[in-house]
């Protein structure tokens, strides 16, 4: 059994944590999980209570949810140079994108897919504030030309450039700006991205029905 094991769906999150896997550059194994079957099966929920994908195991050690995996892989695997060092003043706004976008930003983009946003005095109360804080806020942030944390991507622009295409291009929740289109396009413009795509359309394509 490998070191670093990859719990997964071709249809999934996971395919974000796919791509930092080829970016790190370290071999490792991937699992397969069945949606309402094997991913709630006992031995799984032993890894993620919640029965969801993605996970990974490296060794003993067991982590969950994408901005977790990301920047628990940038630090685990130095080499691969997607993090910024501890003692760099760039660390501050690679974590503060990473989780914001995990966090508030993620919550304000399915609140408002789901017609579910707060209002009122509700605002005061979560951690977007509103759509358009929490909009405003990341747009803020992409730079017009480089990457987050200046001239070096990181595994926080693999992150945020995932979700920002995911949002702006598959559900259609943020608004299409020419900055977001460039950013995401020069954070995909990457070999890892194009090798994670291919392995995962192409499991898609295997587990499709027989016509």
């Amino acid at each position: 059994m490998a070191d670093l094991i990859f719990y997964t769906h071709p249809y999934s999150r996971g395919r974000v944590a796919r791509w930092m896997l080829e970016e790190v550059g370290e071999s490792y194994e991937t699992v397969i999980l069945q949606y309402e079957t094997e991913m709630k099966a006992p031995d799984y929920l032993a890894i993620n209570p919640m029965g969801k994908v993605p996970a990974i195991k490296h060794g003993d050690t067991v982590v969950t949810e994408n901005a977790a995996i990301c920047a628990y892989l940038a630090d685990a695997f130095p080499g691969a140079g997607l993090a910024p060092p501890i003692a760099d003043r760039r660390r501050g706004p690679y974590f503060r994108w990473l989780f914001f976008t995990a966090g508030p930003l993620e919550t304000a983009v399915t609140g408002k897919n789901l017609g579910l946003l707060a209002s009122g005095e509700q605002k005061r109360m979560v951690g977007y504030g509103s759509f358009e804080d929490a909009v405003n806020a990341i747009e803020s942030a992409i730079p017009t030309g480089g990457f987050l944390c200046g001239e070096r991507f990181t595994a926080a622009d693999l992150y945020v450039a995932a979700f920002l295409d995911f949002a702006t291009n598959m559900i259609k929740v943020l608004p299409a700006k020419d900055v977001v289109a460039r950013y995401v396009a020069r954070c995909t413009d990457r070999p890892a991205y194009r090798r994670a795509a291919e392995i995962d359309n192409e499991a898609m394509q295997e587990r499709q029905p027989a016509q």
